[in-house]
């Protein structure tokens, strides 16, 4: 019971310090304009037209790190700040969620993969919870485990997850500085930035497997 206990407290200190974590490097780089004041949005439209992906849409839209690319409507949506911001964090931002478009047209192996299990993953997600939650409260290990095999196919998506974004991000450095987006001291600087933003999908990682560690021990304890 100690050992479920000390597994929680990890998971939520590793939850709170990634969020602190691209919260704090997201605050700084805001702050530091790029010395070509380009926005965000037009950062992201140089970039898809070097990549001839010019049948994409730019939208701003609302939130704080909301940016996302959307591939079933061939939109990028960017924040607010991030649309009409000339920071380092908006280039970076807008270069990143590009990353994604090109890993699209490219056919990028891993973000081909975790599409074609998403069907799966949502089930896994609404079954897994339900199954745990009846577990729980009836007492039945099997169902248990079956949540927990769930839950495994869940941290497969997120695992196909990193890869995703860490390339996405290598792409947005490389077409900034391809394109003299930005000027050679600021990629270091937007490097920073993207990295921090990756360290949540990390420590999703990482407390999506503990989690699933702390429910096997309880099936086995109950077994």
């Amino acid at each position: 019971m100690a050992l479920t206990w000390i597994i929680i407290i990890i998971s939520l200190i590793l939850t709170l310090s990634a969020q602190i974590y691209i919260s704090s490097a997201y605050a700084k780089y805001k702050k530091i304009g790029n010395q070509k004041q380009i926005t965000g949005f037009e950062t992201a439209k140089q970039i898809l037209a070097k990549n001839g992906l010019e049948n994409i849409y730019v939208v701003e839209t609302r939130g704080n790190l909301t940016d996302h690319y959307d591939p079933r409507r061939n939109t990028i949506r960017l924040s607010t700040e991030i649309f009409h911001g000339t920071s380092i964090a908006a280039c970076a931002v807008a270069a990143h969620e590009v990353g994604h478009a090109i890993q699209y047209k490219e056919g990028y192996t891993p973000i081909k993969i975790r599409n074609a299990i998403i069907p799966l993953v949502n089930f896994s997600s609404q079954a897994g919870y339900f199954a745990i939650v009846i577990s729980f409260i009836f007492g039945l290990t099997k169902l248990l485990w079956i949540g927990i095999a769930l839950e495994i196919i869940i941290l497969l998506f997120q695992l196909l997850t990193l890869p995703v974004e860490f390339n996405a991000s290598s792409r947005a450095l490389k077409q900034l500085e391809n394109e003299n987006l930005l000027e050679k001291n600021e990629i270091s600087k937007a490097s920073s930035m993207l990295k921090a933003a990756a360290m949540t999908y990390v420590a999703s990682v990482l407390t999506a497997i503990l989690e699933i560690l702390r429910l096997i021990l309880i099936a086995r304890d109950n077994d």
